[in-house]
């Protein structure tokens, strides 16, 4: 069914289907119409408080997503924080979306307090994420909660999940992807959704919540391969917000496992395209939305009822993406024979050499990665040419040595002329992408 809101999703199934389970958190489930309850209870002590803008510090709990949705039907502007981030940043994306409430860890409140400012005047019903920050600084965008209801129908009508599946949401709230993929779709399929404990709980959350269906990010399926943390009952696996190896999708796979891949941006809600059978790697198009190919690869989208409203205080950013209503996306795609669509990399996520030359990160990466056997890489630009940034112990003579026969077939300024080593994990989003403005910004600080 297509719900237009948040109150709408609640209150057609608190009245449809009052006893079935809707959320678990440990060992509390709470059914529809428990859920609505709460959600309207805690929605009149917010109007209460008389405030505009609610900032939450999610941590994924069973009282985050009741303060999401009775925040939202109160009317509050709502900015959805990563709780683990620094309190400067933290304070500065407050003061940034005009957040004049918080809710979140006491201490951390508390702390943050000083930020908090003195509202907004046209925030009722804007959701605010941010951007995953790989290419730029995060940006917040504007969506709405009829824009993440329409996502959620638009990816089921793909990928359906039926009342009796319970859908493990192990991502944070706080990304559109886990947002939609891991909370509203199941929710928009009268399915009950599992909260995820936290990373401590990764190794024992399929155990304890039993799920027949979860979504992850690449490197949250790999962890759960290598740990053999899948339970028996699981039987689809949605993966999104990063590239995938083939080699991953496979073992999945071949542990029986029914693998899908998504597609899509904070700023169209979620996914446009979702593989739903064969190759993961071959999407089909969702519904609500048009997809075509710019002349020089780069994917249009028309999500129009997906689509952000636009980067929250940044007309010039929004206009330089969306264009008449198309979402210039800066991902690179083709469709096949069969009218599927496949990624084939990101305008941004390259580097442009001094002579125009540029090389696609994603598959270079790879590349090099296969070739060392290690996956904590990444490649930036320092002096006008491409260096290694290596995380981890390593001998550079060794490095060398393996990367000789990929290095002579490149033209000589695409070589990697330096390799830097780091103890440091590389700068990831909460998705696992690397955040490329920050590696260059560490890498150019290197005396």
């Amino acid at each position: 069914m297509r719900f237009d809101s948040f109150e709408h999703l609640l209150s057609h199934y608190a009245s449809a289907c009052p006893d079935a389970p809707a959320l678990r958190y440990e060992k509390e489930t709470l059914s529809f119409a428990e859920l609505n309850e709460r959600v309207l209870r805690r929605a009149g002590e917010l109007r209460a408080e008389g405030k505009t803008c609610l900032g939450l510090l999610c941590d994924g709990s069973l009282d985050n997503v009741i303060e999401i949705f009775a925040g939202n039907l109160a009317g509050l502007q709502l900015v959805l924080l990563d709780d683990s981030l620094d309190t400067e940043i933290l304070s500065m994306l407050m003061r940034y979306t005009d957040v004049d409430l918080l809710w979140g860890d006491e201490e951390l409140v508390e702390e943050l307090e000083p930020s908090l400012t003195e509202g907004v005047k046209d925030g009722k019903g804007k959701i605010l994420f941010f951007t995953s920050g790989t290419t730029d600084r995060s940006k917040a965008v504007v969506l709405t909660d009829h824009s993440l209801c329409q996502s959620a129908w638009n990816g089921s009508q793909k990928l359906p999940l039926a009342p009796e599946d319970t859908l493990l949401c192990m991502l944070p709230l706080c990304h559109v992807f886990g947002f939609v993929c891991g909370l509203m779709w199941g929710l928009s399929c009268g399915s009950c959704v599992a909260l995820g404990r936290g990373a401590r709980h990764y190794l024992n959350d399929c155990k304890f919540y039993e799920p027949t269906a979860v979504s992850v990010v690449p490197m949250l399926l790999g962890f759960l391969i290598k740990q053999r943390c899948i339970n028996p009952e699981l039987k689809l696996v949605l993966v999104g917000a990063g590239d995938c190896p083939p080699a991953l999708l496979g073992a999945a796979g071949a542990m029986g496992l029914r693998v899908s891949f998504g597609y899509g941006l904070t700023e169209t809600s979620s996914g446009v395209a979702i593989s739903v059978k064969g190759d993961p790697f071959a999407m089909e198009v969702c519904p609500d939305d048009t997809i075509t190919i710019a002349e020089d690869g780069e994917i249009l989208i028309e999500a129009p009822t997906c689509i952000m409203q636009g980067y929250y205080k940044r007309p010039d950013a929004t206009d330089a993406v969306l264009k008449d209503g198309v979402l210039h996306s800066g991902d690179l795609g083709m469709f096949d024979e069969n009218g599927l669509l496949h990624i084939t990399g990101r305008k941004k996520d390259m580097l442009v050499l001094p002579d125009g030359t540029k090389i696609f990160l994603p598959e270079y990466e790879s590349a090099l990665m296969g070739l060392l056997g290690h996956t904590e890489l990444a490649v930036t630009l320092l002096k006008d040419r491409p260096a290694l940034v290596y995380s981890g112990a390593g001998d550079e003579k060794s490095i060398r040595e393996k990367l000789f026969g990929m290095m002579r077939t490149l033209p000589r300024d695409q070589q990697i002329a330096q390799i830097i080593f780091t103890d440091e994990p590389l700068p990831r989003t909460a998705t696992g992408k690397i955040k490329r403005w920050e590696l260059q910004q560490k890498v150019g600080a290197e005396p």
